[in-house]
């Protein structure tokens, strides 16, 4: 019987301690092939920017005493499924996983997340896809802290894993978006959730005296979580503090009747 054949990525580059945690989770399911950015590249969405090099580069690492050969690529998070699967890879997986990720990615933001944005290239491949986040205060998102502990993230990083190697979703799923409360324990329950459509990031204006000085646009929290859907991703992690699983389609056509869009733009 054919071995099961795993892509792991991330959006906060190769040595991510995430990274490493959902590896090993992911290692009682299957061979688990590791190829992620380089470096960090949260926020990327599901970009192909010319400016990545592609230059791929192998590394060896120890886990558990067992040596790993990964791969580390010059690009985004989409970027790194498509030379794991294109180049890397000895054939096409039998799921992509991407995760896990510093900072829970809810709401109608995760099309900037380079972690949802890495499940949707593996989807568009045809492939299972996991994307997997724990919730994190906000200064730990690019930090790589090693005192996030991500045990909790990847127990549930496997037990997703294999129900999506276990068995077929209905067509429109492609991607599974797990969020996992800060607190969870491997008994918090789980729930189906849609993605909350209200803000939950908001950007911020750069601080600086002049146009010509360095600036970046920030982000911070707002809204009030108890006032959301719910049956929104919002409210089951922030409210519920039960995992919130959202099933993500890459049919991004509005559910509408389109004779009746088409007949309102075509009125005089």
């Amino acid at each position: 019987m054919e071995s099961i054949e795993i892509l792991l990525t991330n959006d906060d580059g190769i040595v991510s301690p995430g990274l490493w945690a959902a590896a090993e989770a992911l290692s009682d399911l299957g061979f688990v092939h590791v190829v992620a950015p380089r470096q960090q590249a949260s926020g990327t969405g599901r970009s192909m920017p010319a400016s990545s090099d592609g230059i791929i580069q192998e590394h060896q690492v120890t886990v558990h005493g067992k040596p790993w050969t990964v791969y580390a690529v010059g690009g985004t998070p989409a970027q790194a499924v498509q030379h794991g699967i294109l180049e890397i890879l000895p054939r096409t997986p039998d799921l992509v996983v991407s995760g896990i990720n510093y900072g829970e990615n809810v709401g109608t933001g995760v099309t900037i997340s380079g972690t949802v944005g890495a499940a949707l290239e593996g989807s568009a491949f045809g492939l299972p896809a996991l994307a997997i986040s724990l919730e994190t205060d906000i200064g730990h998102h690019l930090s790589l802290s090693p005192e996030v502990d991500f045990s909790t993230a990847a127990y549930f990083t496997r037990y997703f894993g294999r129900l999506l190697l276990g068995r077929q979703l209905p067509p429109d799923v492609a991607v599974l978006k797990v969020d996992v409360p800060v607190d969870a324990s491997r008994n918090t329950p789980w729930q189906v959730t849609r993605l909350s459509l209200k803000p939950y990031y908001a950007p911020v204006a750069p601080r600086r005296d002049s146009w010509d000085m360095p600036g970046a646009v920030g982000y911070q929290m707002v809204g009030v979580p108890e006032l959301d859907d719910p049956n929104s991703d919002v409210y089951a992690l922030r409210v519920r503090r039960a995992v919130s699983v959202t099933p993500l389609s890459l049919d991004m056509t509005s559910r509408i009747e389109l004779g009746a869009l088409e007949q309102a733009l075509r009125s005089q």
